[in-house]
């Protein structure tokens, strides 16, 4: 592993509140002890989510009896750093609005749900997968995203950069990933981001470093990461397993934590029984 003076942490999961089941509880209390441990060795925190954060829809009702109980009470002390962005679930009840009014500002503007911010040495840019295959979005607003994260690649000053939003390109699991976030990737790709982190699929899973074709890229190639790990029923990987994919965690539910350095990263899958998975390094572009 890669020595990090000053490093930065973000960590996170996606898929993540159900009410009546222990495993978002116990996701919530693995990123508390986590968050604890970085504050106090002085570490700068963000906590991320991957979209769909409350179950079985993204109403008020959901957000107060299975969010709150687990991972907002559990993320209280660090709750200036919880950045979310949307899920397909997170949509179906009206239009986001209890996703937006739960997180405020920190989810970006009202309605639109992207937006960036620095974390340590890094550009940390959360999206909004749903905006390119919900009709309720408008083309014009998908267009805007676009132009946004376009110009948000362009005039960054940071050396790396890491993307999270809700549905991968790639995915070895039963959704098979979703080729529509191939117009997100490729602006990604041609911007140089270097990770995109995804949920959607409820397993882990690394891909090594590959164009938006598919095509394995050691230059220039985004890491995909998919933790749809949160607290949800987990499932497996359904179809043959996908070209590049690295590594592959099934039945258990935790976290992913990424260290930023100045020009590299580590990353490691953390479970709810203590185990660390999939524990690696790299470099930025």
């Amino acid at each position: 592993m890669l020595a990090m003076t000053g490093a930065a942490v973000l960590i996170g999961a996606g898929d993540i509140a159900v009410c009546g089941t222990p495993y978002d509880e116990s996701t919530a209390k693995l990123i508390d002890s986590v968050s604890r441990a970085d504050s106090a060795a002085g570490a700068q925190e963000a906590l991320f989510t991957a979209g769909d954060n409350w179950y079985p829809n993204g109403s008020k009702v959901y957000h107060d009896s299975c969010w709150m109980p687990s991972w907002g009470d559990a993320t209280k002390r660090i709750a200036k750093r919880v950045r979310p962005t949307l899920g397909n679930h997170d949509l179906d009840n009206g239009f986001g609005e209890a996703y937006f009014n739960a997180f405020g500002k920190n989810a970006g503007e009202k309605g639109k749900g992207y937006y960036s911010y620095d974390l340590g040495a890094w550009q940390v840019i959360a999206l909004n997968s749903e905006m390119v295959v919900n009709p309720a979005f408008s083309v014009e607003s998908r267009r805007e995203q676009e132009a946004w994260l376009k110009k948000q690649l362009a005039d960054d000053t940071k050396k790396c950069t890491v993307v999270y939003f809700h549905r991968p390109l790639f995915s070895s699991g039963g959704h098979a990933g979703d080729l529509r976030m191939a117009s997100l990737w490729n602006i990604l790709y041609e911007g140089d981001a270097d990770l995109v982190i995804n949920g959607h699929e409820h397993h882990y899973e690394r891909f090594e470093p590959q164009n938006p074709a598919g095509v394995r890229d050691t230059v220039r190639g985004i890491t995909e990461i998919i933790v749809g790990t949160g607290g949800a029923g987990l499932t497996g990987i359904r179809v043959p397993v996908q070209p590049n994919s690295a590594r592959r965690i099934q039945g258990h539910f935790g976290v992913l934590k990424l260290t930023l350095g100045g020009e590299e990263f580590q990353h490691a899958f953390l479970d709810i029984d203590g185990r660390i998975w999939d524990r690696a390094a790299g470099k930025c572009h």
